[in-house]
């Protein structure tokens, strides 16, 4: 399993087994595990919160965390994830890691975002002109030599 994936296991409580008779829970989408062997429907914190915040538009992180358990830690790793975001008539919103500019979900407001990726992708065109270049690519030599030789015996 991947580092990340695992990350999200801890930190969104994903079920793997079901309470009802112990069979496995399978992913169904949107935060929704079903059992295999009876059908029980369980939820990850993600499935919890989304369906709280349903019945209870606008609710805080901290009626949230007070309702159904799921903590404040938790809804903000989800609205920077961008799978949770905060609603447009909030006086509570996100800020921008870069610019501070305010924003409803994710990391960056959507001018920063260019940029960061901007960035990236110019890393990245970096990162394989070095592998290219190491490969043996652009080295000068003899034309027409071999690389290797039998050794005569």
């Amino acid at each position: 399993m991947t580092t990340r994936r695992l990350q999200l296991e801890e930190l969104y409580n994903i079920p793997r087994v079901c309470k009802r008779c112990g069979g496995v829970l399978v992913f169904k989408g949107v935060g929704e595990y079903r059992c295999e062997d009876c059908g029980e429907l369980d939820y990850d914190d993600y499935g919890k919160v989304r369906l709280y915040i349903e019945e209870h538009r606008g609710a805080t992180a901290a009626q949230i965390e007070a309702a159904i358990g799921v903590s404040q830690r938790s809804i903000r790793q989800m609205l920077k994830d961008g799978r949770l975001e905060v609603t447009k008539d909030s006086r509570t919103f996100l800020k921008c890691e870069i610019c501070g500019k305010a924003i409803r979900s994710g990391q960056y407001c959507p001018e920063c975002e260019v940029t960061v990726h901007r960035n990236l992708e110019a890393e990245q065109r970096e990162q394989i002109k070095k592998n290219i270049h190491g490969a043996g690519m652009g080295q000068k030599g003899e034309e027409g030599q071999r690389r290797f030789r039998r050794e005569e015996r």
